[in-house]
């Protein structure tokens, strides 16, 4: 209890005494003339550009000059019911602290790597502003990572520090000698660890003054870890003009953010969804950004969440969705809810009714990846064509092309391509950090090939059909068929193994591996097998990577050269044999 009240006091964490706030009360006190988000033009890029200072630190002096109303900033709970309500002028104090923390205490300078594996404590978005301050390029990685994943994140990325709880730091502590360059330690817990800095306690002592740097806008600000389908995660290094992009005026239409409005976006803190939906669309419009502290996502409390709290917009995976669907019975009518987001995964048509039906409200698809943030959306208000993920946001061009980079006709299959030559588009990733190869390799003639299959019709709307390669999409998490497998190599059962996608009425996708066993392991009880090498995956890989259902097999589809047949896997799960 000590400890809990110790970290209440420090960020004024209260419980509600007098209950909630009327959902219709809280946004009656919106009574000011609205305030406009800083804007640039799509296409006229400025030099020079920091979140900080420009979006953040704007805002600040909007609060400061009575030009915004009493809605806070950021409203976190959790599941024990203590609140906490930051302004904008508290997190420009905050955020410059930590700033100062990094750079003066820390020694850490622009254009260092910094790892943060945090879950959504407040931290992480003083954490994520200070790097922006300071130039500093920070890593967000889940708190589902294990050793493996850490040690390689570290060791590939030569990052200077990592920040995180300590439920990871004995891990981190574990192989810190194998990472020459990392020289810092933050933690962020009521215990103290050997070895680490108590990154609270260094904020709250540290001075508010601070001169944000003037980053360029395409200098180096973020670095999301994203799977590919074979070797380890790749780097998509994204620049400030990835924050940039939610202040062009296309940008501005996406969500149509009022100071007035309250965003809850469910992404995990680890994913470009969580700096995108958690950061830079709401605070760019100067609204209220809602997060609820939940270390597994219950479908029966985020009904209750929206019940109890004036949230006006709510950005999550479909498969939120999904779940708050099946184990609601009845109606659900929210209050204040206006607008729903929806990403990460295909949303089928007859779930987008449902969704309307209970709700009353219609379900708005986007299309994007760790490389290239929103880049497809049914705009609000847009028309909705059920089972599209909608149309181009400019400055994105995105075209359906062949292997060459062709631009293919209306209705016709094919890779979905951004347009990357003769200009770049601003917002779209720098490139896969120390690895020249595999960036050459996405590009495709003028396009940026994600990989992703798709049709366009007449009206420009794209209909995702899967991906061109193993990539398995469950819950909206990317999973490497090979980071599975190799899990699963290190257990003593397995001879070698397969791993693949298998549909799923919640997830539409899970994990399925195909295992051979060696002859020592034949005779075990299977059930019992099963249980033992889902855990180990769980053990030595992030847990959301797990195979979720097992095949034992006698032996694998390989070609002449002994390559995997994965195709032949997948099309015997889908029923396409």
């Amino acid at each position: 209890m000590q400890q809990l009240m110790r970290f209440l006091g420090l960020w004024n964490i209260h419980k509600p005494s007098h209950g909630f706030h009327s959902a219709f009360g809280y946004l009656h006190c919106q009574a000011l003339t609205e305030v406009g988000a800083p804007r640039w033009n799509d296409y006229d890029v400025p030099k020079e550009f920091n979140f900080a200072s420009d979006v953040l630190d704007y805002w600040t002096r909007m609060e400061k000059e009575g030009k915004r109303g009493p809605n806070p900033a950021l409203w976190w709970v959790n599941n024990e019911g203590d609140e906490l309500k930051w302004s904008f002028s508290e997190l420009t104090d905050l955020t410059r602290r930590t700033a100062n923390v990094f750079t003066q205490i820390c020694g850490l300078q622009q254009g260092d790597h910094l790892a943060v594996v945090l879950p959504r404590v407040p931290e992480w978005w003083l954490v994520a502003i200070g790097c922006m301050r300071t130039g500093i390029v920070f890593m967000p990685g889940t708190m589902q990572l294990r050793s493996k994943d850490l040690l390689y994140r570290l060791q590939v990325s030569k990052a200077k520090g990592i920040i995180t709880t300590d439920t990871l730091a004995p891990e981190v502590d574990s192989f810190a000698s194998k990472c020459p360059t990392l020289k810092t330690k933050l933690l962020v817990s009521d215990h103290s660890c050997q070895g680490w800095l108590d990154l609270r306690s260094l904020i709250k002592s540290a001075s508010p003054d601070h001169t944000c740097i003037k980053s360029k806008t395409l200098d180096p600000m973020a670095i999301f870890f994203t799977s590919g389908t074979t070797g380890f995660p790749k780097m998509a290094k994204h620049s400030h003009g990835f924050a940039l992009r939610s202040s062009f005026p296309s940008s501005r239409k996406f969500l149509q953010l009022k100071t007035s409005d309250i965003l809850w976006c469910h992404s995990d803190t680890g994913w470009i969804l969580a700096v995108f939906g958690c950061i830079l669309e709401p605070w760019t419009a100067g609204a209220t950004l809602f997060i609820h502290h939940m270390p597994q996502f219950d479908p029966k409390v985020a009904e209750q969440m929206l019940l109890k709290y004036p949230i006006t917009q709510c950005l999550a995976a479909s498969t939120i969705y999904r779940m708050i669907l099946q184990q609601a019975s009845t109606s659900l009518r929210f209050p204040t809810l206006e607008h729903c987001t929806t990403g990460g995964e295909a949303l089928l048509p007859e779930e987008q009714e449902e969704w309307r039906r209970k709700t009353g409200l219609l379900l708005h698809e986007v299309y994007g990846q760790s490389e290239t943030g929103i880049c497809c959306s049914t705009l609000r208000g847009m028309k909705i064509k059920p089972g599209s993920m909608g149309k181009s946001v400019p400055p994105f061009d995105v075209q359906i092309i062949d292997d060459k980079g062709n631009s293919l006709p209306f209705n016709t299959e094919g890779n979905i391509g951004i347009r990357i030559k003769p200009t770049k588009p601003i917002g779209i990733f720098m490139g896969y950090e120390d690895n020249p190869a595999k960036t050459a390799e996405v590009e495709c003639g003028d396009f940026y090939n994600t990989g992703d299959r798709a049709t366009m019709d007449e009206e420009g709307y794209i209909w995702f059909l899967g991906r061109d390669d193993d990539i398995i999409n469950a819950s909206g998490n990317r999973i490497g068929p090979s980071e599975v497998e190799n899990a699963l190599s290190e257990h003593p059962a397995v001879a070698e193994s397969a791993v693949v996608s298998s549909p799923d009425p919640i997830r539409r996708e899970v994990v399925k591996a195909f295992i051979v066993l060696t002859p020592e392991f034949l005779s075990y009880d299977r059930d019992q097998l099963i249980k033992e090498l889902q855990q180990h995956v769980k053990s030595v890989t992030a847990p959301y990577k797990y195979p979720r259902k097992v095949e034992f097999v006698s032996e694998l589809p390989k070609t002449v050269n002994g390559k995997i047949k994965r195709s032949e896997l997948r099309k015997k799960e889908y029923g396409q044999m």
